[in-house]
C-alpha cells in the first residue's frame, strides 16, 4: 500500500471551481464512504476548507485510485472530469508524505504560517475515524503531520509571521487604515467568525455586530467582546450603519446580495443608518462558497474583496529565516517516518522468524523431556536444559534481527527482509499469521492539539 494525494487548492484553482469542489456536512460523509469503497482504497480522510479539497488515500495501485478519487470529486462537484483535471494536482508516496506536512505546517497556505489549517487537518482526521474510512497507515500519517506541524509552530515564528486570514482580509479591506473607531458587521457564527469578531475587537472596532441565522450562537459570539446582535433577515438596515462587513457562513447560496447592498446603500444616503458614517462601504466575503455577490462590487461606493485579492498575500510576512527552520522540521519529520515505515515492513518477518525458532525449540524440547525422563532426570535438570536452548537460540538470532531492523531503515531495506525470510523458509503467510492489527487511535493530545 502507498500513500496518494489527489486535490486542489488556492494555488491550482480558480475561486469558483474551490467553491464548486468544497464539500462539508454529510456530503463530507458520504464522499469518505464512496472513496474507501473503491477498489484501489484501503483507507481515506478528506481536508475540505475554503482553500483546499484534497483526498488523502492508502491505495494498492496508483493509476487505480487517481482513477477512481477523481470520477468521485467530479462527481460530487458537478465538474466534469476534463475541466477538473486543469485544477488537480496528484502527489504520491514520499511527496504526498511531504506535502501534508507543508500544508499543517501552514507552508501551503493562503497565508503562510496561519493557525487554522492545524485544527483542519486534526478535523479530517477524526471524522474519518468517525466514519470509520481510515486505518493505521492514515492515521500514523495524520499523527506525524499534527506533531509537525505544532513543531513548525512552537519553535519557529512563522504562526507570528504570518498573519491570520482575517486579519489580512481586514488589511486588504481597509487599505492598511486600521480599524481604530470603525463599526464592523460579522456575518455568520462559525469558526472563521469567531476569529474576525476576536480581530475586530483586538484592533480597536469601536462596534462590532453580530448577524446569524442562530440567533443564541450570535448572542454568544457578540457577548465574548462586549457586542451587539443584528437580524440576519434586516441585513440592509444593519449594513447601512457600519463600515465594514465581514461574511463568513457556512451558507450554500449568496447571503449578501447585490440587492441587500443595494437597499444598505439607500437606507445610509438616505440617513436612516448612522448619521455619522459615510461612504466608501467595504465587504470583506471569507467564506467558501463565496457569501456576497460580486456584482455588489460595481456598485458606486462599494468595495468587495474576496479571496482572490487575498491569495498569496502572506508570502511577504513570513520571514525566510522562518521559512527556513519550518522546512528542515519537516524534513525531520519526513526523514523520521520513512525510516519507521522502512523498519516496520521488516517487523512481521522479525517476529515470524522469532515465531518459527520457538515453535522448533518448543517440539524439541519436548522429544528431548521424553527420552531424558525415562532415563531418571530431574524436573529441575529439564528446566536448565530447557532455558539454556532458548537462551542460545535467542543470541544466535539476535544480532541477524538486529541488523535486518537497522539495515531495513535505509532505502532498500526491503530487499534484506526478504533474504531473511528465504533463508530461514519464512512462507508469505507466516507473518500474517503472528501480526494482527491493534486498535491505535489518535491521542488525545493530538486530537485535542495539545496547544
Amino acid at each position: 500500500m502507498s500513500v496518494l494525494v489527489v486535490g486542489l487548492s488556492h494555488k491550482s484553482a480558480p475561486i469558483a471551481t474551490l467553491e464548486r469542489a468544497c464539500v462539508s456536512g454529510d456530503t463530507l460523509g458520504k464522499l469518505l464512504s464512496d472513496i474507501v469503497r473503491l477498489p484501489d482504497v484501503a483507507e481515506t480522510f478528506v481536508i475540505s476548507t475554503c482553500n483546499r479539497v484534497e483526498v488523502y488515500a492508502d491505495v494498492d495501485r496508483f493509476h487505480g485510485g487517481v482513477a477512481g478519487i477523481c470520477e468521485l470529486l467530479s462527481r460530487y462537484s458537478g465538474i466534469s472530469q476534463a475541466d477538473l483535471t486543469a485544477s488537480l494536482y496528484v502527489h504520491y508516496e514520499d511527496q504526498a508524505v511531504q506535502h501534508l506536512l507543508a500544508v499543517a505546517s501552514g507552508l501551503d497556505s493562503m497565508v503562510v504560517g496561519e493557525d487554522q489549517i492545524i485544527g483542519q487537518v486534526r478535523a479530517a482526521v477524526k471524522l474519518a475515524e468517525e466514519h470509520g474510512t481510515i486505518g493505521r497507515v492514515l492515521r500514523d500519517l495524520g499523527r506525524v503531520a499534527l506533531h509537525a506541524g505544532k513543531r513548525a509552530r512552537a519553535e519557529t515564528g512563522i504562526d507570528r509571521m504570518g498573519m491570520s486570514l482575517v486579519s489580512v482580509g481586514i488589511d486588504a479591506a481597509l487599505e492598511g487604515r486600521g480599524l481604530a473607531g470603525m463599526r464592523v458587521l460579522v456575518v455568520g457564527a462559525g469558526t472563521m467568525s469567531g476569529l474576525a469578531v476576536a480581530t475586530a475587537a483586538r484592533l480597536g472596532a469601536a462596534r462590532v455586530v453580530v448577524a446569524n441565522r442562530t440567533r443564541k450562537r450570535a448572542e454568544r459570539l457578540a457577548a465574548s467582546v462586549g457586542g451587539e446582535v443584528a437580524d440576519l433577515s434586516d441585513l440592509a438596515a444593519t449594513m447601512a450603519a457600519v463600515d465594514l462587513v465581514i461574511s463568513c457562513t457556512g451558507a450554500a447560496g449568496l447571503v449578501v446580495t447585490e440587492a441587500v447592498v443595494r437597499d444598505a446603500l439607500s437606507r445610509r444616503q438616505g440617513g436612516t443608518g448612522s448619521p455619522d458614517v459615510v461612504l466608501p462601504l467595504v465587504l470583506l466575503d471569507l467564506a467558501m462558497p463565496r457569501d456576497i455577490d460580486p456584482a455588489a462590487g460595481a456598485l458606486p461606493g462599494v468595495s468587495v474583496i474576496g479571496m482572490e485579492q487575498l491569495s498569496g498575500s502572506g508570502q511577504a510576512a513570513a520571514g525566510v529565516a522562518n521559512l527556513l527552520a519550518v522546512r528542515s522540521i519537516l524534513e525531520e519529520e519526513l526523514a523520521a517516518y520513512g525510516l519507521a515505515i522502512r523498519a516496520a515492513t521488516v517487523a512481521p518477518t522479525v517476529v515470524a522468524l522469532r515465531a518459527k525458532a520457538a515453535t522448533v525449540v518448543d517440539a524439541e524440547l519436548a522429544r528431548l523431556a521424553g527420552r531424558l525422563t525415562d532415563e531418571g532426570l530431574s524436573g529441575h535438570a529439564l528446566d536448565e536444559i530447557a532455558r539454556t536452548v532458548r537462551r542460545v537460540v535467542d543470541k544466535l538470532l539476535h544480532a541477524p534481527t538486529v541488523r535486518v531492523k537497522e539495515l531495513a531503515s535505509a532505502p532498500g531495506g526491503e530487499d534484506y527482509a526478504a533474504a531473511l525470510r528465504v533463508l530461514f523458509d519464512l512462507g508469505p503467510r507466516a507473518a500474517e499469521a503472528v501480526t494482527r492489527p491493534e486498535a491505535d487511535p489518535l491521542s488525545s493530545a493530538d486530537q485535542e492539539g495539545g496547544q
